[in-house]
């Protein structure tokens, strides 16, 4: 699997701001006004990543602690780590790390829609009275995709397997 680029995160959510631009500027008046708490889910999907991804990271860190030799132990690490270490399932991380790239791609199209809708209702807020309210939850929305695509990447840079170690030995390099 792939690391997420982040310029194609870029391209999908301008790309679709343009579009949701040209979409609200020509149906604004039909639309349904906005409610400020339907960027909800979004937020409650990052909270819930970047919960995970502060999780995944310290179970992975007292593991890999656990696995090393006594002499490289640091007193500090060893201090927290009372007790057996609860061992991460490989599947689980690779579970996570597809969730987080699909997470990254949803919040960056719902970043590119929300911004869209924002630069048509933002520059209205004097003129008509529902464009106030819109402009709430549009810029919500931007906040609510934003951290989600934030939570994502760093909920995937936690399930990165790191590099081998130079004691460690590689398959296909024996002695």
């Amino acid at each position: 699997m792939r690391p997420i680029r982040r310029r194609d995160l870029v391209v999908l959510a301008l790309g679709l701001a343009v579009a949701a631009w040209l979409l609200v500027r020509a149906l604004y008046g039909s639309l349904p006004p906005l409610e400020w708490w339907l960027a909800g889910p979004l937020g409650v999907l990052a909270v819930a990543e970047a919960l995970g991804a502060r999780t995944l990271r310290a179970r992975l860190r007292a593991e890999r602690e656990a696995r090393r030799p006594p002499p490289e132990r640091r007193p500090a690490t060893a201090s927290r780590t009372a007790g057996p270490v609860r061992p991460v399932e490989p599947l689980l991380v690779a579970r996570l790390a597809v969730l987080a790239q699909a997470s990254a791609y949803v919040g960056a199209v719902f970043v590119g829609i929300w911004a869209g809708v924002l630069l048509h209702v933002a520059p209205l807020v004097g003129r008509l009275e529902a464009a106030g309210g819109d402009t709430l939850a549009a810029v919500l929305g931007v906040v609510c995709a934003g951290g989600l695509v934030v939570s994502a990447l760093w909920l995937e840079s936690v399930c990165r397997v790191p590099p081998p170690s130079g004691d460690e030995p590689r398959d296909g390099a024996r002695a």
